[in-house]
């Protein structure tokens, strides 16, 4: 490792999925403790996307194949070597004993892979309820929605789905969230180094004890005036009213909102797609309860 290259347990990963909080603790984390904030880079999707689709299980036995088994040990190695020297060069003024925080929610399909590869790092799996999600993600991509209107000038299949067949884009959207939440939980269960679980349900409810739990978990001080202000500043409450609302990135922050959002058969969609890692993580639920 050169001089200038970040070290790997100096990484924070923050695996989950899209609409799930994650800037949101990537930008209060990305204040704290000399910390940095690196903003989705997508390097889990890069690896990730070939390996799980299918060509990683049927192809693994092929030599030839870039991810063939017998040379396991090199292409974790060139993963490894990939992240550190991108990171080192985009952040070459991270000190010593600094961190430097990775949200990467939209490339958690290859979490498995990057924690492997990185075994000393340290990783944050934040999970959200699969309703919230797609329902957010459904808002911002309607017309006038921050995503719609991000894509309007771009040539991308698909986006108009939401608005065409929007139940079609909710079981895509629910089949997205399976994967990368899927795969974060399998990185989670394997990986060996420092690592935390959290729901944004509870660090929205009781942001500061969440936190305290999240950093102290990570093995990561914080002083405690510090961790305090920057909870205050990334508020909800203080989020400029212009900055925030329906189709905004800063929609409405509230769990359970899914209920306004989704017809029942939508959510019936969600919950048939989610199944499994909604039982284990939202038990108590009431499916289908508008109330």
């Amino acid at each position: 490792m050169g001089s200038n290259e970040l070290k790997p347990e100096n990484l924070v990963w923050i695996f989950g999925t899209g609409r799930g909080g994650s800037t949101w603790l990537a930008s209060m984390m990305g204040e704290s403790a000399g910390g940095r904030f690196w903003d989705e880079p997508l390097v889990g999707k890069l690896f990730g996307d070939l390996y799980y689709s299918g060509a990683g299980t049927v192809q693994s036995d092929w030599d030839d194949f870039v991810y063939a088994r017998k040379y396991r040990d090199v292409w974790l190695r060139s993963i490894r070597n990939f992240v550190l020297e991108s990171a080192s060069v985009r952040f070459s003024g991270v000190a010593e004993n600094d961190y430097l925080i990775v949200k990467e929610p939209n490339g958690s399909i290859g979490a498995p892979l990057l924690m492997e590869a990185l075994p000393e790092s340290r990783m944050i799996v934040l999970v959200r309820d699969p309703r919230d999600v797609v329902a957010s993600n459904l808002n911002a991509r309607e017309e006038g929605g921050w995503l719609a209107e991000q894509h309007r000038n771009a040539a991308r299949t698909g986006d108009g789905l939401a608005r065409r067949n929007p139940n079609a884009a909710i079981k895509r959207r629910a089949k997205r969230y399976v994967e990368n939440v899927g795969n974060a939980k399998e990185a989670f269960e394997s990986h060996g180094g420092h690592k935390v679980m959290i729901r944004y349900e509870d660090l929205r409810t009781d942001t500061l004890g969440t936190m305290r739990h999240l950093y102290s978990t990570l093995d990561i001080f914080v002083k405690e005036e510090d961790l305090t202000r920057m909870v205050e500043r990334y508020a909800w409450e203080n989020i400029p009213d212009e900055e925030k609302g329906p189709g905004k990135f800063n929609r409405k922050a509230t769990p359970g909102g899914w209920r306004e959002d989704l017809t029942p058969e939508q959510a019936e969609i969600v919950e048939e797609s989610t199944a499994p890692l909604l039982e284990e993580f939202y038990p108590s639920r009431e499916q289908g309860n508008y109330g």
